[in-house]
């Protein structure tokens, strides 16, 4: 049982009045995620937007991944950057939507960094990271530049494919998340992302350290995560972000 009975559907539907802002493809995504007590997310949340539960839960994800061919609209593939991403996410809905909110995002580029704070008013941070993957098995840091203590170090292995995500289901709740919302200025300003569903697999998390989570405010994580899931990749469609009236 989640914590409003919200449209899911309508988000994952591409918008059709308006060319896309840019294109990027996500690759190799640990979703890891941890219940939080609803009342230490309220605090560190903006007021404006509500939070999304899942049976009475807040939820806090961490999700490390490579970013590729990261281009605007009317750029060509070919100018596209490469870089790796970690964001740390909760769940909240505004105007009756579902979505994401931020509380941190790390990119191993400086200028992608400067370009999505301009552009979208996202807290980006850059960061030391590396990515190494061997049969099967992930290993995934990354240390904030200005902010040591705000890192993740965390060991993976990939399992097998699960089913296609059910619209009631938590794995839906979780990773089928088309919106995001963030505060510019005061200002609520909303994107959309357009891609298939994820292809999911299971995973299992040898170890993990997670200072992001503190650096965020909530109380620091010591344990392994309470859901773990992995996704090979998307292509992805970028739209907006525009100001919410």
């Amino acid at each position: 049982m989640v914590s409003a009975q919200l449209d899911r559907i309508a988000p994952t539907k591409r918008p059709l009045a308006v060319s896309p802002s840019g294109f990027q493809t996500w690759k190799n995504l640990l979703f890891a995620h941890w219940f939080i007590d609803p009342g230490e997310m309220r605090r560190v949340v903006p007021e404006k937007f509500e939070l999304d539960l899942w049976e009475g839960k807040a939820l806090c994800g961490v999700v490390p991944f490579s970013m590729h061919d990261i281009r605007l609209g009317w750029m060509p593939e070919p100018l596209g950057m490469d870089f790796l991403e970690t964001n740390l996410r909760t769940y909240v809905h505004y105007n009756g939507e579902p979505g994401v909110y931020f509380f941190s995002l790390e990119a191993s580029s400086r200028l992608a960094v400067q370009a999505a704070r301009w552009g979208w008013g996202l807290p980006y941070h850059y960061a030391d990271m590396n990515y190494v993957a061997r049969d099967g098995a992930v290993s995934y840091t990354s240390h904030r530049r200005s902010n040591r203590d705000a890192n993740l170090l965390v060991d993976y292995a990939i399992g097998e494919s699960l089913t296609p995500s059910m619209p009631d289901s938590l794995e839906f709740f979780l990773l089928e998340r088309y919106l995001l919302f963030s505060l510019k200025k005061g200002v609520v300003h909303k994107g959309q992302v357009h891609h298939v569903p994820y292809p999911v697999q299971a995973a299992s998390v040898a170890r993990l350290q997670c200072g992001l989570v503190a650096a965020a405010g909530l109380p620091a994580v010591s344990t392994l995560p309470d859901l773990v899931h992995y996704s090979s990749g998307v292509e992805v469609a970028v739209f907006g972000p525009w100001p919410v009236p």
